[in-house]
């Protein structure tokens, strides 16, 4: 997780099945978040509607059957109540907005 500065590293952990730093917003959680080479994450879904952008590395997202791959820059949306699985084939971080209904 060192890809990320000082600052982001001191923010309160998240308690998740993953590593990420979460820093809090009024109907929205922001996570740092990092992944080991070999991480999958298996079909699931949210309450909240996820947006986020890789800063390292490379997401494989598989939704509806497909998969697409997101590397640095690219961002990515998974509507609230989505299935949605994930794998990372290489450690990456990313920056990820959990937006709560309103």
């Amino acid at each position: 997780m060192t890809h990320f500065p000082r600052q982001l590293r001191s923010l309160p952990k998240f308690e998740g099945p993953f590593d990420a730093f979460k820093l809090e917003a009024k109907n929205c959680d922001v996570l740092f978040a990092s992944y080991p080479a070999g991480t999958n994450i298996p079909p699931h879904t949210h309450d909240t509607d996820n947006v986020g952008v890789i800063t390292q590395g490379e997401l494989i997202l598989i939704m509806d059957g497909q998969e697409t791959r997101y590397q640095a820059g690219d961002w990515y949306h998974v509507l609230a109540q989505t299935v949605h699985a994930a794998r990372f084939d290489q450690t990456t971080s990313e920056i990820e907005f959990w937006f709560y209904p309103m």
